[in-house]
């Protein structure tokens, strides 16, 4: 009788001796590996498109970028140009007010269109995707829209309902007093139903039962929103919160179509300050420093919020 020896690299022998079709299937088929596969493409895009821009945005806050000259470094200077700069630090004001203004205003509204619209018939379901549409809509082509009804004569559709009041024409626009609030209201148009299909999500997990005994009980409809409702939903709400958050903070388009930051610079939030300063003014540097900042804040933002969110949620 003959025995047979296995030595150590025995394994390794037999891997080497696999063909390289057999090879990549066996790594295939493992499951750490495959769902990597399928987001590979995803990534890719995101790396090319999204991560290198955004490093090659940070180096260059670093710099005085001089096209054909060579970039100059000036370390920390453009950031303190940019937060020294009256005119971005009105454009940081104006962000909060209409980055708070416009997150509250959604949320509520959203949520009284969830109140609304929760239900399963076949109408509601027809009237929610009506609803939804501003959300799938091109926000150029709504600020557009929305430019035409502001329009400061009584041709425009607001001015004409206004004149029909006996009121005269306002010009929403043009005024430095009512062009921030004009575009605030666009902005909680368009998102709104946004937060309604979250806050739906939210609704649907509600213990019906709940709501029964509460009504045999005789408690009234504002403190079955208060004790049950709300505390229900508050992880949708947190969700809502933060993403609210992070598109008032990143406002750009609306108010782009809509004012250009004026009139006055009464409208020019951190973003258009940003694209001032880097294709008007060809301040790229001053640009990426703006950009870089305004990174910064929306992760402080993401975290602080998801951390208060947790701590409710704990409680």
């Amino acid at each position: 009788m003959t025995a047979t020896v296995t030595t150590p690299d025995a394994p390794t022998r037999q891997r080497r001796g696999l063909s390289p079709r057999t090879f990549l299937m066996r790594v295939l088929g493992k499951k750490a590996v495959l769902p990597w596969l399928f987001l590979a493409p995803g990534l890719l895009l995101a790396l090319v498109f999204k991560f290198l821009p955004m490093g090659k945005g940070i180096w260059l806050s670093f710099f005085e970028v001089r096209p054909f000259l060579g970039d100059r470094w000036t370390g920390l200077d453009n950031y303190t140009r940019v937060l020294t700069d009256h005119r971005f630090q009105d454009a940081v004001g104006h962000t909060l007010v209409l980055g708070i203004g416009q997150s509250l205003g959604a949320i509520v509204v959203g949520f009284l269109l969830a109140l609304l619209l929760e239900g399963q018939t076949r109408s509601l379901k027809f009237v929610r995707a009506a609803v939804f549409l501003p959300v799938v809509t091109a926000t150029a082509v709504v600020g557009e829209m929305w430019r035409l009804l502001y329009y400061p004569t009584s041709d425009g559709l607001i001015n004409s309902a206004l004149g029909v009041l006996g009121l005269g024409p306002v010009p929403f626009l043009d005024n430095p007093d009512t062009a921030l609030w004009a575009t605030m209201a666009m902005g909680i148009w368009i998102w709104a139903p946004y937060n309604m299909v979250i806050l739906l999500a939210g609704l649907a997990g509600v213990d019906r039962s709940l709501y029964e005994a509460a009504a045999m009980d005789g408690v009234s409809l504002r403190q079955r929103l208060r004790h049950i409702t709300l505390p229900a939903i508050r992880p949708a709400l947190g969700i809502v919160l933060t993403l609210a958050a992070i598109r008032g903070l990143r406002a750009f388009t609306e108010v782009y179509v809509l004012t250009g930051g004026g009139p006055a610079g009464s409208t020019e939030v951190w973003m258009t300050r940003a694209y001032t300063l880097g294709f008007t003014r060809n301040d790229i540097g001053g640009a990426s420093a703006a950009s870089a900042v305004l990174l910064c804040v929306t992760l402080l933002l993401t975290v602080t919020v998801n951390h208060f969110r947790k701590r409710g949620d704990v409680r």
